[in-house]
């Protein structure tokens, strides 16, 4: 710019305008990857907690529980009972996996009777995987094996955990 001219020249205003635009495109991209990553860490955090939320009501269920059955078959998967030592009253629970809306994942739920009367049922748990055991338990040399995978799908986003919890039932 010459002395005594006020303004800007049309290469200077390019130039501004090009650095801007250039600056606005780097940070709308570093906000788009924060909220990508927000989405897929809260995706993740919900497959966590639905796996201790299964392992941690069944463990307390099962340390309790004098009878164990395990491989039933689906919609069933786990049956456990004990009798109250205090009361008396007799204990069934039974787990059982039910479809869900999202393409092949399930929700746990726990079916309780006390003394044979009628059943209570509480959802523990969503987006249970069970395919190709994924989700399975077993009992073997009176240690029940759980193992439980949360799958949390979001269009083409799939965010996983699996847990395995080794639980001694209390002795018959």
């Amino acid at each position: 710019m010459k002395q005594g001219e006020k303004g800007f020249t049309l290469i200077e205003l390019i130039v501004a305008i090009t650095i801007m635009a250039l600056a606005s495109v780097a940070a709308g991209a570093g906000i788009f990857q924060i909220f990508r990553n927000i989405e897929r860490n809260n995706d993740h955090m919900t497959a966590v907690l639905q796996v201790a939320n299964a392992g941690y009501r069944i463990s307390r269920d099962a340390q309790m529980a004098e009878n164990v059955t395990t491989g039933l078959t689906l919609p069933e998967f786990l049956a456990l009972g004990w009798t109250e030592q205090n009361t008396g009253d007799v204990y069934q629970v039974t787990y059982t996996l039910e479809n869900m809306p999202e393409g092949g994942l399930k929700k746990l739920l726990r079916n309780q009777s006390v003394n044979a009367s009628a059943n209570t049922t509480t959802l523990v748990a969503q987006y249970i995987d069970s395919n190709a055991g994924k989700s399975s338990c077993n009992l073997t040399s009176g240690i029940l094996t759980l193992t439980v995978t949360a799958t949390v799908r979001e269009g083409a986003r799939i965010e996983s955990e699996t847990r395995t919890y080794k639980i001694v039932p209390r002795p018959g």
